[in-house]
């Protein structure tokens, strides 16, 4: 899946050798593969590093609910216009007074998944997309989203609405929009919590052009007002701690890391806001936020002692002790802006990464320091009228990025483990789904996008550790595979079309590590053009697979790895090729990316985890997406030009590929055969004792003679894995 820029015990499963997609061949001849080394290097490097035994998972309370479930218990998007009658209707109450009104998808910590009580944005416009930001004028409403929501964003607003494709040439921006519709002088409100302060302060610069003016408005939020009476509670689920066999390293030494970096920096104190930061800080997770294990709260973290602000209901007797044994104080989550007001009356040098703290904690702070700071002037210059020389100042506070994202992002060997033992798992409840759906096929019984989207979760809810999805289910067939974050609605979602490329994008959370795959399947003969584009596609992937790039290669660099071959025939994509992925933490974090916004320079280094996850999407005809997720290595190249490190992937997903759908298999030839080999090869092995059977294999296949072979690679024996032959469409 995609990030903004863009979750038991297993029951026995025959394998049947009679399926479409398991019995599906290249047809390629056998001597084909015989100029085909089996020793590939890579294959040796990294099946070793993968266990082949599965940790005792304690599985908290599995938090995911079928996808029919969620979709009629969100907020509906009936009768629009009177809640921007009554939206408007508050502009001009006593203490408001603002011609437009700015509303955001983020909760007040930028995240990307919110709990229902915070998807304002949603409950205005009726746009469920990920992505987007509402403007509502006293007589015009547009909503801003890129190009991943363009056409859901289509068929879920109402004539009431301006849909911004944002992105695309003579698209304005939100400030620039702003600056044409509105007459000089114009006073735009926003919620300071829900915007960065960067974010706040570039708006407040570009609207400032046309002398229109940033009105914070703290309490309370607008949206809030009207949404009075359904607005869902604020979610109340306890926190629990993520054990050290999973964490990898314990509370003490990340606070004593950070402490250090305090020092570094002439800093009194750190605030942190992003949930998954402090989660991984603290060795804790939560079930606030749908698909992602965090609990909402703040983190303050000082030279010699540490608060953490959250609901203390939230707060089990065992985090407690866990907390204490760490020196963390709790404090009530709504008391953050008077502690950060208390720090700067004392002069604390606090460190904000004003990328992701909010307005609201920057501005308090800011306030305080001039209050702090005039107090002590006044005071100077009458002890400098007596003689004095006393030079006191307030504080300024310290303004850089986080510490804690880079740290995070490069996983330790736990934790690695953790998303290696997980990713097995997962690939044993796909097996069982995959198989099932095509069965249910065979059968000709008629399937929604929902009916397979909650099939899967009940597969995946089987597995040990199992906790949650890592985001909506992307389920969609035909047509609705071109949007590129569908999500079926029980009430308007499509049957599953056998004769239609169907795109299924899922990731799960586990108590040891979180995945995200996508495969694009088809149940037929696809047609000239889809399997142009399929195979194109595949090449993308297999070529940023296999790419090899020096230590300190931002991840932009790789992107044109993945689309050149879409490119020598004049398509493209409008998403990055891969994100970020948390260990047991967020589907989406950075700081590090595979994408063409070529801003990002972070370097990708070793125990870093990306996707790869090239596609193609025809609007209204169809979409492919290819994903997996790697972990960044080290090469053993045989030069080090430079006396550098060499880096490459390491493969975590083992989800079969169903290449059926390739055309001009010719242009997939050595070492791209090699690789597809070495892909379905690779899973045989460590996927074994998941209690997992199949039927007895024949050996009367023409083109693959080797008896052991299963489409899926799911074996209750050892299988020798320098075969030559288990390159077969499943």
């Amino acid at each position: 899946m995609h990030s903004i820029s863009s979750p038991a015990v297993m029951h026995p499963l025959s394998l049947s050798a009679s399926s479409r997609f398991l019995s599906h061949k290249l047809l390629i001849p056998s001597s084909f593969f015989s100029n085909f080394k089996t020793t590939h290097q890579g294959f040796h490097t990294n099946f070793t590093k993968v266990p082949t035994f599965i940790r005792n998972c304690t599985s908290p309370p599995v938090s995911a609910k079928p996808s029919s479930q969620i979709r009629w218990n969100r907020t509906k998007k009936s009768e629009p216009d009177k809640k921007l009658q009554a939206l408007r209707e508050l502009f001009s109450s006593p203490g408001i007074g603002i011609d437009a009104y700015i509303i955001p998808s983020q909760d007040a910590h930028q995240s990307e998944f919110i709990a229902e009580c915070y998807m304002r944005r949603a409950y205005i416009s009726g746009f469920t997309g990920s992505a987007g930001t509402v403007v509502v004028t006293k007589e015009k409403a547009a909503l801003w989203t890129d190009g991943r929501y363009f056409l859901q964003a289509e068929k879920q607003l109402n004539s009431n609405w301006i849909l911004m494709r944002a992105g695309n040439p003579g698209v304005p921006t939100t400030s620039e929009w702003l600056n044409d519709v509105l007459a000089p002088g114009a006073k735009v409100g926003v919620d300071p919590f829900l915007f960065s302060f960067d974010a706040a302060e570039e708006l407040k610069e570009a609207i400032a052009k046309k002398n229109h003016k940033l009105v914070y408005l703290y309490n309370p939020n607008l949206v809030d007002e009207i949404w009075k009476g359904s607005r869902p509670m604020p979610p109340n689920k306890p926190i629990r701690v993520h054990e050290l066999k999973y964490a990898g390293v314990d509370v003490a030494s990340k606070l004593s890391f950070l402490r250090s970096e305090l020092l570094d920096t002439c800093s009194s104190a750190i605030i942190v806001s992003m949930l998954d930061e402090i989660a991984w800080l603290l060795n804790l997770r939560g079930s606030d936020v749908p698909h992602s294990p965090v609990m909402y709260a703040y983190l303050i973290v000082e030279v010699d002692g540490a608060k953490l602000f959250v609901d203390n209901s939230k707060v089990t007797p065992e985090v407690l002790n866990h907390l204490e044994n760490a020196g963390v104080e709790l404090k009530p989550y709504d008391t953050i802006l008077s502690e950060v007001e208390s720090l700067a009356a004392k002069g604390a040098e606090l460190w904000f990464d004003t990328s992701s703290v909010n307005a609201a904690i920057v501005n308090t702070y800011k306030s305080a320091c001039d209050r702090h700071f005039e107090i002590h002037a006044s005071g100077r210059k009458g002890n400098l009228h007596n003689g004095s020389n006393d030079q006191s100042w307030g504080p300024s506070g310290v303004y850089r990025a986080s510490p804690i994202s880079l740290a995070k992002a490069v996983k330790n060997h736990a934790e690695l483990e953790g998303m290696r033992n997980s990713h097995l798992r997962d690939a044993a409840a796909l097996a069982q789904f995959w198989v099932w759906l095509e069965e249910e096929v065979d059968k000709e019984v008629k399937l929604t996008e929902v009916d397979v989207a909650d099939k899967l979760l009940e597969f995946r809810s089987k597995q040990a550790g199992f906790i949650d999805t890592s985001f909506d289910t992307i389920s969609g067939s035909g047509a609705n595979g071109a949007i590129i974050h569908y999500k079926p609605e029980p009430e308007s979602c499509s049957v599953v079309d056998p004769k239609k490329l169907f795109l299924l994008d899922s990731g799960a959370q586990y108590v040891d590590g979180t995945t995200d795959v996508t495969r694009t399947v088809h149940f037929g003969e696809p047609t000239a053009r889809e399997k142009e584009c399929f195979t194109r596609v595949l090449q993308g992937h297999i070529a940023l697979d296999q790419a090899v790039f020096p230590e300190n290669t931002p991840g932009f660099v790789l992107d044109a790895f993945a689309r050149s071959s879409l490119w020598k025939i004049g398509l493209d994509y409008r998403h990055g090729t891969g994100h970020g992925v948390g260990a047991a933490l967020n589907v989406h974090e950075g700081p590090q990316s595979i994408s063409f916004r070529y801003g990002n320079m972070t370097p990708l280094q070793k125990g870093m985890i990306v996707s790869n996850e090239p596609g193609y999407y025809e609007d209204h005809a169809f979409g492919i997406r290819i994903e997996n997720l790697l972990c960044v290595k080290e090469v053993d190249t045989p030069n080090r030009y430079g006396g550098i490190e060499y880096l490459g992937f390491e493969k975590l997903t083992y989800v079969p590929i169903q290449i059926c759908p390739c055309s001009l298999l010719r242009r997939l030839i050595g070492s791209i055969i090699t690789t597809l080999k070495f892909h379905r090869c690779w899973m045989v092995l460590p996927v074994n004792g998941f209690g997992i059977t199949h039927n007895r294999l024949s050996n009367s296949d023409p083109v693959l003679s080797c008896p052991s072979i299963v489409s899926f690679g799911l074996l209750s024996y050892e299988v020798s894995v320098h075969t030559t032959y288990n390159i077969s469409c499943w």
